[in-house]
């Protein structure tokens, strides 16, 4: 049981595959476009339950509470050695100028 306040992830389907748009990959446009949104619960609740939360930027989001106290865990790959070596060189090219 998730209680009012709890920092929890909600899901929801934003558009159901028949409502996007016709301009996308084929393999795009055959799943929904799904939401998975972090915030605070405003009503006691149980996971698989329908609710409302308040984002950190204060919005109100309705969806479906699948975790309490969720994890980020995104990272952004692998290291790509081209782009390690943009910054260093961008910075002695500037301040050559």
């Amino acid at each position: 049981m998730a209680k009012r306040g709890d920092w929890v992830k909600v899901h929801s389907i934003v558009l159901k595959a028949e409502e996007r748009s016709s301009h996308l990959p084929e393999d795009t446009k055959k799943v929904p476009l799904e939401m998975w949104i972090n915030g605070f619960l405003t009503e006691d609740a149980k996971l698989g339950e329908n609710v409302e939360i308040t984002t950190l930027s204060g919005r109100m989001v309705k969806g479906t509470l699948v975790e309490v106290n969720p994890r980020y865990t995104h990272d952004f790959g692998e290291p790509i050695p081209e782009l390690l070596r943009i910054g260093p060189n961008l910075k002695r090219i500037l301040e050559e100028d």
